[in-house]
């Protein structure tokens, strides 16, 4: 199988309001637009990282409830705006989940707008290892959001995995992703730190 790529990083937040605000003023960029998921009764707006995005994500207050559990275990989120996830790009979705623990969940077909999309999403919306494991997603098409968004010169240095079976992490990563922003440390609790190049300087977001 081909190595998944990094797709994008998620934070997630009460509200899309407060989530904004926050990335805004930790990277001290806008971010763009983004859209309403129907399927999750969620909505994001969106920051291009060069090669990947960014999204702020949050239930969507207008939004009738999806009848299932939100991905990124946004029911159960709690507290300020942090990272909790991030993304990885496969072309194959059933032969990616073949290599992924238990619980990474079972392909969905979304559509947000013209963009197409396949994710797994878990039944309970809560990745593996806590949420450290990646979600998987498989875009349909050439549309990708990373080429509508506008490059404001933000760029991913490092992204800090944080877990107590950091070990356990690391091989469950290895047939899957070899990308040397990716760091996986043992800690007390889980937890995403990422480190980025910005236009103010370095900045780290949690």
């Amino acid at each position: 199988m081909t190595l998944l790529r990094l797709d994008h990083l998620a934070v997630s937040a009460q509200t899309l309001q407060e989530g904004t605000a926050w990335v805004e003023e930790c990277l001290g960029v806008a971010l763009a637009a983004g859209g309403k998921h129907a399927a999750m009764s969620t909505h994001n707006r969106l920051l291009s990282l060069g090669d990947l995005y960014l999204e702020v994500i949050a239930i969507d207050p207008e939004a009738s409830d999806p009848g299932r559990a939100r991905w990124f275990d946004l029911d159960r989120f709690e507290g300020k705006p942090r990272l909790t996830n991030w993304v990885v790009a496969c072309a194959d979705m059933a032969d990616a989940l073949r290599l992924c623990p238990d619980g990474s969940g079972q392909p969905m077909d979304l559509a947000r707008g013209d963009l197409r999309w396949q994710m797994a999403v878990p039944i309970d919306g809560i990745l593996p290892f806590d949420g450290l494991f990646p979600a998987l997603i498989a875009w349909q098409g050439a549309a990708h959001p990373s080429q509508r968004l506008p490059d404001q010169g933000i760029r991913l240095r490092q992204m800090e995995l944080v877990h107590p079976q950091a070990e356990a992490l690391k091989i469950g990563l290895k047939p899957l992703i070899h990308d040397t922003r990716i760091k996986i440390v043992t800690g007390p609790a889980p937890a995403i730190h990422a480190t980025f190049a910005t236009p103010h300087g370095e900045r780290t977001m949690a």
